[in-house]
């Protein structure tokens, strides 16, 4: 245009070809300012089961009394937020994206970019934040619990020698103790009876890894992960047992998460990378 304007020495060409030099400068200044400053925190992932979607919270923060306008935040295969900085110093924001193998998970380096303020020109950065979200198991039903010990439930009577509470009498077997033996009733001609004594069932289940003996590891975990969200959800005390590692039966949400936990990383780094 600057050509044309110095062949044809028309002020309108000068005119028009310094104003969109000008234009072209103030918005590379401004575009480059509005990343300018910025603060960008880590604030928590959620944990999440394997291909299911993780929430990461980030928190950007301007550091000077300079208003901050479009900014796109993201991850390249996770959801986008846009933010503005304007009224308040900081601003919260949520990003979603799937996540697939259980452990820790890191989302990669975190895109900001601007095209502010007149979207001609493109600011970026990339950033690489200590975020990490954990990921249980992906949850796997099976019909039954293979081993359960009892489906009695809690508090109910079941025979147990030795035990002071007297439940009933049945014929004597071989190998019976002679102190349990009804001897009044011997006396009346009753023939010989053995007392039975009872014991309150506990309802407390484990967990044990050897219940799926035969399934590779990633699918025992899934099942052990799907059958702790059923007895959580039911109320259930269960425990945990892997190898090397052992959680006694609990209720609660800290226990169902610290075996939700425990699941996630066996075989894997306690902390992440």
């Amino acid at each position: 245009m600057l050509m044309v304007a110095i062949n044809f020495e028309n002020n309108l060409s000068y005119a028009l070809t310094f104003l969109l030099a000008t234009l072209f400068l103030v918005a590379t200044l401004h575009t480059y300012a509005n990343l300018s400053g910025l603060t960008i925190r880590a604030l928590r992932a959620q944990p999440a089961f394997a291909g299911q979607q993780s929430e990461f919270h980030i928190m950007v923060e301007r550091s000077k009394q300079r208003d901050h306008y479009g900014l796109h935040i993201k991850w390249p295969q996770s959801s986008e937020s846009l933010a503005n900085l304007t009224e308040d110093d900081r601003v919260n924001i949520q990003l979603h994206m799937a996540v697939t193998n259980r452990g820790w998970f890191n989302p990669g380096r975190l895109l900001i970019e601007s095209t502010y303020p007149l979207g001609l020109l493109r600011t970026w950065t990339w950033i690489d934040l200590d975020l990490h979200a954990l990921v249980y198991p992906r949850p796997l039903a099976s019909a039954e619990l293979p081993g359960l010990a009892t489906d009695t439930p809690d508090g109910a009577a079941a025979m147990v020698a030795g035990n002071d509470d007297f439940f009933g009498f049945r014929n004597y077997q071989k190998g019976d103790s002679l102190r349990q033996v009804h001897w009044k009733g011997l006396a009346k001609g009753q023939g010989m009876q053995t007392k039975q004594y009872t014991a309150y069932a506990d309802r407390s289940v484990w967990l044990d890894w050897d219940l799926f003996a035969g399934l590779g590891t990633e699918q025992r975990l899934s099942q052990l992960c799907y059958w702790v969200l059923e007895f959580d959800s039911h109320k259930e005390e269960y425990g945990l047992r892997l190898p090397g590692l052992v959680i006694e039966p609990a209720l609660g949400e800290k226990h169902r998460d610290r075996v939700l936990k425990a699941l996630a990383l066996f075989g894997k780094e306690d902390r992440p990378l």
